[in-house]
């Protein structure tokens, strides 16, 4: 069963494949002779989320998702397990078996509300089916071609903040990932670029980082807005979400640092 706030229920039986994203018609052709394909539009989406996200396929013994969307997303599979959930992103290309019980399918900033982005949750359940696949129905009323997703201007000063501030992530070492400081950052911006702009000032590297999770997360979830928490957290949170959301990416760190290789000789 596929479910989620404003998203109408489809319950699929073994031999259904589900094409889901912000206009999939646009791009599947169900009509006779084709697989037993159906089609879901996601509601009040982004105009960056991708026509066809995902493909969900049902067969007797597994249910697996096949993403194919350049937009980012989460999976977290709930089950009575250490840490209480397996937690993965997705990304382009990737198949992932869904657990039995309650899948949660997270599109990173895939949903506008009010004219803010927010995060698109889609619950898909995981168990024997007691009826018929639902009808879908809906019109793909925005199948337009997919606009860019919200980002920062490539080798700008807050695009190397960002850079710098998810490194962690980006470089593998997250196990027990800790954001750099002020001063760390204002070093990494140094080397890689050759210059720093204003950054040798503390609160100028703060600022940017507050844009930085404006651009992250939206106005609505921008993690400075809420009072509780310390700063280092809410930097852990900027710094983890930006590297998740694709604001800078692991190529983007692995080109800096040869730039600046070469840079010096």
């Amino acid at each position: 069963m596929v479910r989620g706030p404003a998203i109408p229920t489809a319950v699929l039986s073994p031999g259904d494949t589900l094409i889901f994203g912000r206009a999939p018609r646009a791009l599947v052709d169900t009509g006779p002779g084709q697989p037993r394909y159906s089609t879901l539009t996601l509601p009040h989406c982004a105009p960056h989320v991708s026509r066809v996200v995902g493909e969900l396929s049902v067969s007797e013994q597994t249910v697996r998702l096949h993403w194919q969307a350049a937009t980012a997303g989460q999976l977290a599979s709930l089950f009575d397990a250490p840490g209480g959930a397996r937690r993965v992103a997705v990304s382009q290309g990737i198949s992932v078996t869904l657990d039995e019980g309650q899948n949660q399918l997270t599109i990173l900033r895939g949903r506008v509300v009010d004219g803010a982005y927010r995060d698109l949750l889609i619950i898909i359940d995981v168990n024997v089916p007691s009826q018929s696949p639902a009808g879908l129905s809906g019109r793909d009323t925005e199948a337009v071609d997919t606009s860019p997703a919200p980002g920062l201007a490539p080798y700008g000063r807050e695009w190397f903040v960002a850079l710098a501030l998810a490194e962690p992530w980006l470089s593998g070492a997250d196990d027990y990932p800790r954001p750099p400081s002020n001063r760390e950052i204002y070093e990494r911006v140094l080397a890689w670029h050759g210059s720093a702009w204003n950054l040798d000032r503390p609160q100028r590297v703060d600022d940017v980082i507050k844009l930085i999770a404006g651009v992250a997360f939206g106005p609505d979830d921008d993690p400075f807005a809420i009072p509780e928490g310390r700063a280092q957290n809410v930097r852990y949170a900027v710094g983890r979400r930006a590297a998740e959301v694709g604001l800078v990416t692991a190529e983007d760190l692995a080109q800096v640092r040869r730039t600046a290789r070469d840079r010096m000789g």
